[in-house]
């Protein structure tokens, strides 16, 4: 036997008993003619102690010991002295004196130690994992995952839910992301392609009968990176059938009440809150709002169309937008420096032409970049619409709609977290609702889907289908976490003539239609009842509850911004019998 208890499991009432541990030489010290090893698994940790009673070959063993080692120890467990006890470990009332130590690993010099407080750059962390998985922090983000992940499976299946697992390797049926494929030996010049979501089969379950469907399904996206963002992820997968958006969306309320409440021990009110999509773009200028503070965007526009300062009002006049923000206390916080960097900001990262601001004083009038260009009577009229007071600082975009929405946002998104004008510890959960059905995709001049091309219009919006797209909405709605999309669903299209249409609108001929879906089409007409779902990021939601930033510290082994594996050098090339077998030539890049 190679432990009889965990490195977190022994306490004064095991004092007496004699016992055998194993683990990782966290740190070793040596004081006063003794040898202190803190030793350590993934269950804590236990100071274990080689004294001058020791015998000489057990005192050489101690001598040979290094960081990270591999070892085993057996001896008796003894209370620590009165000025000895270490509180901050749950095993710091006794230690270990050991009779009997074996390495059963050494180690070599590492580039960094799990227990160092000193950064350690992602890169390097990302080649050694196996390193920087020891780490306590990474150890608890895992545990945490798999508890969220337990709560769910317990949840679904109180909730009748049937776990099923879907095909990984599937069809192609490009509409969305671009697909990982696979080539098929077998099936001359015939790929796989690996699932974006589970979606279509999702939907043949409830054809099928099986009107209560989860998985905890890993998904794949060919497509560009962010930090929250992965190639191969996983979600919480929900069918249901017979259902409308308020069951779904109730299901998912009470799933949020249990993970909050059992995870960190927040009490929810349901229904949580809900906004329709263009409520959240006029407010916040995002689909995907963080509802922890205020600092909504104000629509000026009406004001500039008749205001003395002709950049304004030029852009009103022309059927573009003025649109601002008031920012709290930002006019004594923000220097002038950072208001500079803040117009290159929305300059360069939103194509915004430039940010107009102006600082509130303490008679109410302006100083700032635009403060010459309006009368003070003026001013005071535009600080009513803005709810501005003296300190405050304003800031307007005059563009078009999308543009002063994502300028607005990215700006309210930074001085909210620079400004701290909310706890990082909070937590926000709601509801987005009714998003359009269609985009108009200016490249390609065509419609594309919001969300997915399966995805149900309003009833009262079915006309809208083929008369005027532009006006469809969704019964489509999206989980918020924190200003994180963290799940999206729809209710379905169960009849086969609606979907033969949205494929049309989607540019897709009837044949193109036939070949990629057919057997959905041909499914719908064999009983289809209504049904819809919901897929939740599973990476995202763990993210979120361990009060991270970073995908990649809730996955065991991510992939970086490039989509490479740095332990494993993944993506790799593979011999040229395999290239033969499968019938791929390898072409040079053109700029090689």
């Amino acid at each position: 036997m190679c432990r009889t208890h965990t490195c977190g499991e022994l306490r004064a009432l095991h004092i007496g008993q004699t016992v055998t541990l194993s683990g990782w030489v966290d740190r070793i010290r040596e004081h006063k003619n003794a040898t202190f090893i803190d030793l350590r698994d993934r269950y804590g940790s236990t100071q274990v102690v080689i004294d001058q009673t020791a015998s000489v070959e057990l005192k050489t063993a101690a001598r040979n010991l290094g960081n990270e080692y591999v070892i085993q120890v057996s001896g008796s467990v003894v209370q620590r002295g009165d000025q000895q006890t270490n509180t901050k470990l749950a095993t710091g009332d006794i230690e270990l004196q050991v009779q009997a130590l074996v390495i059963l690993n050494p180690s070599r010099n590492l580039p960094f130690l799990p227990s160092s407080t000193d950064p350690v750059g992602e890169e390097v962390r990302l080649e050694h994992r196996y390193i920087d998985l020891r780490r306590q922090s990474m150890q608890q983000t895992l545990l945490l995952r798999n508890r969220l992940t337990k709560l769910i499976r317990d949840y679904m299946d109180e909730n009748q839910f049937i776990d099923v697992e879907t095909p990984i390797l599937g069809r192609s049926t490009p509409e969305g992301a671009r697909d990982y494929l696979v080539p098929s030996r077998v099936q001359e010049n015939c790929f796989y392609a690996l699932p974006q979501s589970p979606q279509l089969y999702k939907q043949i379950m409830m054809i099928a009968g099986y009107d209560r469907y989860y998985q905890i399904a890993r998904c794949f996206r060919d497509e560009d990176l962010r930090a929250d963002r992965q190639p191969e992820f996983t979600q919480l997968d929900i069918e249901m059938s017979f259902v409308d958006h308020n069951d779904v969306m109730g299901l998912i309320d009470g799933l949020m009440v249990k993970l909050a409440k059992e995870v960190l021990g927040i009490e929810l009110q349901t229904p949580l809150p809900r906004l329709t999509y263009d409520e959240a773009m006029r407010r916040f200028g995002h689909d995907a709002p963080d509802l922890r503070f205020g600092m909504e965007i104000v629509d000026c526009t009406d004001l500039a169309r008749q205001s003395e300062f002709q950049v304004f009002r030029s852009v009103a006049e022309a059927g573009k937008f003025v649109r601002g923000l008031c920012v709290p206390n930002g006019g004594t916080a923000l220097a002038r420096r950072r208001i500079d960097q803040l117009t290159a900001f929305v300059k360069d990262s939103y194509n915004a032409k430039g940010l107009a601001w102006a600082k509130i004083e303490d008679d109410g009038q302006w100083s700032g970049s635009v403060a010459k260009n309006l009368p003070t009577a003026e001013q005071l009229r535009w600080n009513a619409t803005m709810h501005a007071k003296p300190g405050d600082l304003l800031l307007w975009v005059a563009d078009d709609w999308t543009i002063t929405c994502k300028a607005l946002h990215g700006l309210r998104k930074t001085l909210g977290a620079e400004l701290k004008l909310y706890d990082p510890k909070s937590m926000h959960f709601s509801w987005v609702v009714e998003f359009p059905m269609f985009e108009h995709d200016p490249e390609e001049q065509r419609w594309v889907a919001m969300h997915h091309p399966f995805t149900a219009a309003k009833d009262e919006h079915v006309e809208f289908l083929e008369s005027d797209p532009s006006r469809a909405r969704a019964k489509a709605y999206d989980l918020v976490i924190n200003g994180f999309e963290a799940g999206g669903g729809t209710i379905r299209i169960h009849d086969s003539g609606v979907q033969s249409l949205i494929f049309k609108l989607l540019g897709m001929s009837p044949e193109m239609a036939k070949d990629r879906f057919g057997f959905l089409l041909d499914a719908l007409q064999c009983g289809a009842p209504p049904h819809g779902g919901i897929a939740l990021g599973l990476d995202r939601v763990v993210m979120l509850f361990a009060g991270l930033d970073n995908i990649r510290d809730v996955i065991a082994f991510p992939k970086t911004q490039k989509a490479t594996d740095l332990m494993t050098g993944a993506p790799g090339t593979v011999d040229e019998k395999q290239l033969r077998e499968l019938r791929i030539a390898m072409v040079k890049p053109a700029n090689s």
